[in-house]
């Protein structure tokens, strides 16, 4: 099944930025979409958006570290469409601060939602894809799983982590299904709010206004892997602003 139109795609993390982008663009391209954040009323919008303009979604409340919701999410798309396609794991989360500071709390919020979220994800649509014959998992990792700098060290390590789970995946995936991990550099979205170093939080927020390119970038990116023929598995996009170093 080439192309975008009449696939079913479940995206977490779809209230904003990255999510949000992505929705809307396959949207616009005909997959029917399972939407899926912990912020409801944002996710509504989401949804009334895609609704108004012609489209086919529906949400559901999401914390991807809570296995069950992921399965209520992969669920829904059976219920709903009959079928999941595609699994986009998009939430995530970065607390940046200095090891120093010891924000545990943060570092232990990172690996719940960035590695137990993804295998989350893939333990809800796995047995769904290899029932069906056939699924593709598209996981938004970073640059920071390439480039590790002072502040970043516990999401980088997350990332890496993403990384290497998505890269074990696509080995033992088989014929029938496909892999694909997005790796975003500076994307003009809130991740800077998250830092509670204001300092960190201060830096991250100028390198976003100085060269941060738009979320709609790395969701062409994520539907160029969707729309490929099912023999073609695209495995890993970077992508980053020109200007980024």
């Amino acid at each position: 099944m080439a192309g975008i139109d009449g696939k079913v795609v479940a995206i977490t993390g779809a209230s904003s930025g990255i999510g949000e982008a992505t929705a809307l663009l396959l949207a616009e391209r005909g997959a029917r979409l399972v939407l899926g954040a912990r912020r409801s009323e944002r996710l509504a919008e989401v949804v009334a958006r895609i609704q108004q303009a012609g489209g086919a979604a529906v949400q559901i409340r999401t914390d991807v570290t809570r296995r069950e919701d992921l399965h209520a999410l992969v669920a829904l798309a059976g219920e709903r469409f009959g079928r999941l396609d595609v699994l986009v794991g998009n939430a995530g989360v970065g607390t940046i601060s200095p090891l120093d500071d010891l924000r545990v709390d943060e570092w232990d919020r990172m690996v719940d939602v960035n590695i137990k979220g993804v295998l989350h994800g893939i333990g809800a649509a796995l047995p769904v894809f290899r029932a069906q014959g056939s699924g593709h998992f598209v996981t938004t990792a970073s640059t920071a799983a390439f480039r590790i700098v002072p502040n970043m060290a516990v999401y980088a390590a997350t990332k890496f982590a993403v990384r290497a789970l998505c890269e074990g995946l696509r080995q033992e995936a088989g014929a029938s299904l496909r892999v694909t991990t997005v790796s975003p550099g500076a994307v003009a979205t809130d991740f800077a709010e998250a830092s509670t170093n204001e300092q960190v939080r201060a830096q991250i927020t100028e390198l976003r206004d100085r060269l941060a390119i738009p979320p709609e970038a790395i969701a062409r990116a994520i539907a160029f892997a969707i729309e490929q023929p099912s023999t073609v598995d695209v495995n890993e996009i970077v992508v980053r602003p020109t200007a980024q170093s």
